[in-house]
């Protein structure tokens, strides 16, 4: 898993235990991507972050984010600030033109490295499904990441990982946004 999503997610306690499948959207090709599909992150947020630590153990925290639309809606910038865990970070998503997909990229405030290469996705009937090949412990793994439940003022983001090629998916984060203000 990119090593600065690790770092927040807490590699050593987290070892992406399975809090059971995930049932829904699977991986599937997704329309070609247009500008604006991430316009509704635009604004402040409050995040309910719950975080797996261990089968059935979740970490429960607060966190905050500040959000952009940039290049007519052709990238998304999001800041994001956990206090009570020093850490803040920033999800870069682009559209490539060409290609017609977006690439969601990561960058720790610690490093200030942008993780290449990126997380490919799009939106598949208004649900953001974006699926990266990763290993655990040595062993192939897919990582999804969704955005769903998008409404005016929420929506959720969601982590979770599939060990059977993407059949099944177990939740690892689950982030609840609402709208400051």
């Amino acid at each position: 898993m990119d090593q600065q999503r690790r770092t927040l997610l807490g590699a050593g306690s987290l070892a992406l235990f399975a809090a059971g499948p995930t049932q829904g959207v699977t991986a599937a090709a997704a329309p070609p991507g247009r500008p604006g599909e991430f316009d509704f992150l635009a604004g402040e947020w409050r995040i309910a972050h719950r975080r797996l630590t261990a089968p059935g153990q979740w970490d429960e925290f607060e966190g905050e984010a500040t959000c952009w639309t940039i290049l007519d809606g052709v990238g998304s910038v999001e800041e994001l600030r956990i206090p009570a865990r020093d850490f803040s970070g920033m999800g870069l998503r682009l559209l490539d033109a060409r290609q017609k997909v977006w690439v969601d990229h990561w960058v720790n405030a610690k490093w200030g490295v942008l993780a290449p290469p990126g997380t490919t996705g799009g939106f598949i009937d208004g649900v953001g499904v974006f699926i990266s090949d990763d290993t655990d412990e040595g062993r192939p793994i897919k990582v999804r990441g969704l955005w769903d439940q998008i409404a005016g003022r929420s929506h959720r983001w969601s982590q979770s990982v599939s060990r059977d090629g993407g059949r099944t998916w177990d939740d690892n984060w689950i982030m609840h946004w609402t709208k400051v203000g």
